[in-house]
């Protein structure tokens, strides 16, 4: 049944036609809308659209509708899970008041050293696997 005639609109032929002219539009900027149209009335078409239907028809638009409710939720759920990264411990040498100059550059040296010895350890492993696994 269509929501012409559920609301009692005949088609030609069937005595009195459908409306013709119905005049300016209520809203102006709603001017491709039926004036039907609005919340209420569809919500009452989708009513008298339903009690039609066999119980079968009703629990699977239910089903239907709950599973498409359930997959957006998973979706609004699921992008505020793992999203913040994760906290990071960084840790502070506290050196005392009366470390000179020559102590500073001495410590920057080894830890340069470190961090090269670091880095050419890591180099070696990657060779090791381009070696295993035939890369060029």
């Amino acid at each position: 049944m269509s929501i012409a005639i559920a609301r009692g609109w005949k088609p030609a032929g069937v005595g009195g036609g459908w409306p013709r002219g119905a005049g300016p539009p209520t809203y102006p900027a709603m001017a491709i809308l039926p004036p039907m149209v609005g919340p209420r009335a569809a919500l009452k078409d989708l009513a008298a659209f339903m009690r039609q239907r066999s119980r079968d028809q009703v629990v699977g638009a239910a089903l239907a509708v709950l599973v498409t409710l359930i997959i957006v939720i998973i979706f609004f759920v699921d992008s505020k899970i793992n999203t913040a990264p994760p906290q990071q411990v960084v840790y502070v040498e506290n050196y005392g008041p009366g470390r000179t100059d020559a102590d500073i550059v001495a410590d920057q040296k080894k830890a340069s050293a470190d961090r090269k010895r670091a880095e050419e350890a890591r180099r070696k492993e990657f060779q090791k696997l381009q070696k295993e696994l035939g890369i060029e």
